[in-house]
């Protein structure tokens, strides 16, 4: 795999690098990553984030750990946490920064464990791709939870974009497409989403999920808890 996100959060973190990170958008403009927000400390959390780390209990699976900030201020608060994140470079960074149990894998892959709590931040979510990609992740992770466990995932309504133009008729306005580029290399696309409440809600359900938003705030972006029927 290619990598570049990876790539440039290790060179963020170790101080190798100094080029941006830069995200290619089916939206708009590039935009450059802003490669501190992953390193923030607890204390610098923003309030969706710090109430989520209120959620967490019991054993804790943190999907898509990338720097490994949620999975540490969980560790510090004496949970058990393991990382997941498919990236090489991510395990390497989280290692660095003392995140104990790390696992190097595609969710869509992952089997064999079961935890009180699954948690997806930053839009975790995201790695679905699209509707159909929800669908499925919706479905593999029951395998995976604990009976009484919960989902917690964050997303937003990304309609704003859409404001002066059109939204899409072929596809859900909150499936995007990315390329990162970094150290003149240009990654391949792949597909992201972004959920709004109602359309997280009814395809929770449509999978056998109950699904409560329990923080909301300022600019769109919602916490979700997700528990099973």
């Amino acid at each position: 795999m290619d990598d570049l996100f990876g790539k440039a959060m290790l060179d963020f973190y170790t101080r190798e690098g100094d080029m941006p990170l830069m995200l290619h958008t089916s939206y708009g403009d590039p935009e450059q990553v802003p490669l501190d927000q992953f390193f923030v400390e607890e204390d610098e959390f923003s309030d969706l984030e710090y109430f989520a780390m209120e959620q967490v209990r019991g054993s804790v699976l943190n999907i898509g750990a990338g720097s490994g900030r949620h999975s540490l201020a969980i560790q510090n608060r004496s949970h058990q946490v393991t990382a997941l994140d498919i990236s090489p470079a991510c395990g390497t960074v989280m290692r660095l920064s003392g995140v104990k149990n790390i696992i190097q894998e595609d969710v869509f892959h992952f089997t064999g464990k079961k935890y009180d709590t699954l948690l997806m931040l930053m839009n975790g979510i995201g790695i679905a791709g699209n509707i159909a990609g929800v669908h499925t992740l919706l479905q593999h992770v029951k395998s995976m939870i604990k009976p009484g466990g919960q989902l917690l995932l964050d997303s937003s309504d990304i309609g704003y974009l859409y404001e002066e133009t059109e939204k899409p008729t072929n596809q859900y306005y909150g499936e995007v497409t990315y390329r990162y580029a970094y150290k003149h290399k240009l990654g391949p696309p792949f597909q992201w989403i972004y959920l709004d409440q109602d359309t997280l809600r009814e395809i929770a359900n449509e999978n056998g999920w109950f699904c409560q938003v329990i923080f909301e705030d300022e600019s769109e972006a919602y916490l979700a808890r997700l528990q099973l029927k």
